[in-house]
Parts: C-alpha cells; sequence; structure tokens
C-alpha cells in the first residue's frame, strides 16, 4: 500500500496520512447534519412536510456519497482530497429549486443525477479541461461570492436574526426568542474559533451551540448517541426513477445552473489543494484527468443515494496543512464518514439554531472571493456586481447567474472589448435572455 500511494516519493507516513485524514473529516463533519437540514428546509416553517425530503435517509445519503467520493478520490486519482454534498449546492437545490420554482425533490435528484452525467462526458473528452477557460475569472468569482451572500443570508433567516418585514421587505428582528440568542450565541464562539485558526471550528462551534441548547432546555437531550443506521430508502434510486420528468425547459435550466456552479467550484478546489499539496508541475496538474472523472461520478452517484451535487472539499487544505500529501488521506476521510453512519441519532439535536452559524461562516469564507475581482473596469463590475446581488435578492443562485451572464456581453461589447467574449458567453446570454422572455414561470 506504501508503494501504491508513493509515500516515500511524497516524503509521507501512515501516521501523518491517517492524522491528516482525520482532520479533514472533522474540518468538514458538519456538512452531515447541515446538509439533511437545509435539503429538508427546516428553516421554513410553512412548507408542507409531506413535500420535504427525509432528513435521515439524506443523513446516510451524505454519508455515503462523502465516503464513496473520498475514496475513490484518493484510490483512483490518488489525490488528498475529500467530496461530500457541497454548500451552495444544496441551498440552490432545496431553496430555488424545491422551494421557489415549486419542483419535486425526487425531480430535482434526477437534474442533479444528468448534471452528473455531462460532468463524466466532459471530463472522459478532456473538454471539461480547457471550459473552465471560457468564463472570465470575475464571473467565477461572483458567482462564488454571490452564492456565500446567499447562504450567509439563509443562515441570518433561519437563525431569526433577520425577519421578514411588510415596509422593508427585511429588518433585524427584536432578538429575544431564545433561540435566536443560541444561534447568536453560536456564531459568536465559531467566529472565535475560526479566528484563533483552530481546525474543525465549524463543527466543533455546532457541537457548542448544541450543547448550549440542551443545557438551557432549547433542544432535548437525545436518547443515545450511537444507533442504527437509519434507511435510505425515502431517497435512494429516486432520481433514476424521476429521469423522464426532466427534460423541460425549466429543468434544462435548472440542470444547466447545477453544472456550471459545480464545475466551478469542484475545479478551483481542485487547483487549490493541488498546489498546496505540490501536486503541480510545469503548471500542470499530475493525473488532472483521473482526479476529474473521480469528481464527475460522485456527483451522479450522490443524486442516486439521495442528495445534492457532490463537489470536491476546500478543507481538504486543512488536511494537506497536517501532512496529507497521498491519496491515503482521502481514503481515511472516506471511512470515517463511514463510522459516522452509526451517529445517526444526533441529528435531533441538530436545529436551524446549531446549523445557521455554519451557514453564516460558509457565506463569509465563500464571499472572500470579492476582493479578486477588478472593481475599476466598469465592463467587469457591473456583470459581477448584478451576480453578486441577485443571488440573495431575489433568493435564487440561478437568476444570479442569469443575469451576470447576460450583462456580461453587452458591457464588453459596449466598451469595445467584444473579441475578448468567446463565443460561448454570446450563447449563453441568448439562453439566458429566453429563460427570463419566454421560459421562467
Amino acid at each position: 500500500m506504501k508503494k501504491y500511494f508513493q509515500f516515500e516519493r511524497l516524503g509521507t507516513n501512515y501516521k501523518t496520512e491517517i492524522i491528516a485524514g482525520l482532520t479533514t473529516f472533522l474540518s468538514m463533519a458538519y456538512i452531515l447534519f447541515v446538509n439533511p437540514s437545509t435539503l429538508a428546509l427546516d428553516g421554513v416553517a410553512d412548507f408542507p412536510d409531506e413535500l420535504r425530503i427525509n432528513k435521515d435517509a439524506v443523513f446516510v445519503a451524505t454519508a455515503l456519497a462523502a465516503a464513496y467520493g473520498s475514496i475513490f478520490m484518493g484510490v483512483y486519482a490518488k489525490y488528498p482530497l475529500a467530496l461530500a454534498p457541497g454548500m451552495g449546492l444544496n441551498a440552490f437545490f432545496a431553496y430555488t429549486v424545491v422551494l421557489g420554482m415549486g419542483i419535486p425533490w425526487e425531480t430535482a435528484l434526477a437534474g442533479v443525477f444528468v448534471s452528473g452525467l455531462i460532468f463524466i462526458v466532459l471530463s472522459v473528452s478532456g473538454i471539461r479541461e480547457k471550459i473552465i477557460n471560457v468564463i472570465p475569472n470575475e464571473l467565477k468569482l461572483a458567482v462564488g461570492a454571490g452564492i456565500g451572500l446567499f447562504i450567509s443570508f439563509i443562515g441570518l433567516k433561519n437563525a431569526g436574526i433577520v425577519v421578514s418585514n411588510p415596509a422593508t421587505f427585511v429588518a433585524l428582528s427584536d432578538l429575544k426568542d431564545p433561540n435566536t440568542l443560541l444561534a447568536i450565541f453560536g456564531l459568536f464562539v465559531t467566529i472565535v474559533l475560526m479566528v484563533r485558526k483552530v481546525n474543525a471550528a465549524i463543527f466543533i462551534g455546532m457541537v457548542i451551540t448544541a450543547i448550549a441548547g440542551m443545557i438551557f432546555s432549547l433542544i432535548d437531550i437525545p436518547d443515545k448517541v450511537v444507533g442504527a443506521i437509519p434507511s435510505i430508502a425515502p431517497t435512494f434510486g429516486a432520481a433514476l426513477a424521476h429521469l423522464g420528468d426532466v427534460f423541460t425547459p425549466q429543468l434544462i435550466g435548472v440542470i444547466l445552473t447545477f453544472f456550471i456552479v459545480d464545475f466551478f467550484d469542484a475545479t478551483g478546489t481542485l487547483v487549490a489543494v493541488a498546489n498546496q499539496a505540490g501536486l503541480v508541475k510545469n503548471n500542470k496538474l499530475e493525473r488532472v484527468g483521473k482526479a476529474l472523472m473521480a469528481d464527475a461520478t460522485a456527483v451522479s452517484v450522490g443524486a442516486i443515494l439521495g442528495t445534492s451535487s457532490t463537489t470536491s472539499y476546500v478543507e481538504s487544505t486543512a488536511g494537506v496543512a497536517a501532512g496529507g500529501r497521498s491519496g491515503f488521506t482521502a481514503v481515511v476521510t472516506g471511512i470515517c464518514f463511514l463510522l459516522a453512519l452509526f451517529f445517526a441519532p444526533l441529528l435531533g439535536v441538530v436545529t436551524p439554531a446549531v446549523t445557521a452559524p455554519a451557514l453564516i461562516i460558509v457565506g463569509v469564507l465563500m464571499a472572500s472571493s470579492v476582493g479578486s475581482i477588478d472593481w475599476k473596469e466598469f465592463e467587469i463590475a457591473v456583470p459581477s456586481f448584478f451576480t453578486l446581488i441577485t443571488m440573495p435578492l431575489t433568493y435564487s443562485i440561478a437568476t444570479g447567474i442569469a443575469v451576470g451572464f447576460i450583462f456580461y456581453p453587452i458591457t464588453m461589447i459596449v466598451k469595445g472589448r467584444a473579441k475578448e467574449v468567446h463565443p460561448i458567453m454570446h450563447g449563453l446570454f441568448f439562453v439566458f435572455l429566453a429563460y427570463f422572455l419566454f421560459l421562467r414561470d
């Protein structure tokens, strides 16, 4: 095994790789509880229960998808890169597709599955490695930052910190609700841990918040910590059963958005982790084709299991910082996700007040990319700004992407920089324009 994972060449060993894998797992373990809460729309009180996805099944699907993606990435591509259902992608799935568009979660899972198939085709053909250069870097950055603002807004809403107001649309609550105060406490705890650069700060913050909630009787104390693995039957295979429902103009737009967001998220994370791990030689990533294939297959596998898009996690850099250099790091992380299946009883203590701080902090991390946008060039600033601001204000990631992609060709052409706009960007302009004019309900 040492020879297969090239321990000697990479200057690593079992102890270092195991510690790195555990570090990565703890850094991203929060997704085990945040993802079921998000997909089940826990913070939406008036959503019919019969239309919600089963939280226990999503918990199992999340753990299995993360285990599959991480282990496959480690064994096949030999990258110290872990995967799990992505933040932002799950918010788009739940709040835009299911809640906003009224699309059943089963059909939405079918859309995720199809987007994964597109990823696989592009990865096999090598097109995925080239297509990243088509869309301008500023729009990529704006999409990531906009999703960060959107996720933070959801967190503030779920915490009860931001509430609706008939005069101003939104407003600050009176902050007297005990659960809101618990969320604020959790937010401060997580911020302190993040500032102190504590590994697994978000996960630890959730644990401390849940414990505080139980101490003050805001959260019921679970009967047990370890229990039987819940059934995955409510979600398993639903994507395949509803494949015939995705071939509508509305769903095609959804699939396109799943594809675009995951494409940038996964590729950017892959490059970041590869650079940190020293896997970039002569400006080229080692075994990049295999890494992209592992990431692509995880999307479709996760959809079959019953979760939104599975993607590469930037938290993998925590494991790399701890010394992880080989694929064995990702394998250890995947095994940890399998063991986590036995901790399903803890789902009951993960209330919206517990997950809200995690959503807000993840939003902060994602929004940091806004600083890399060149705001001095107005033709760049306009589409970037509208991408950023439209996502939280319309409660839709898809709308933000569409608006930004419509404005970009216009501002560039007016500026006299039409030659810098790739033909595909012109094509997307008409696609999204048609979406707004004819296809959007």
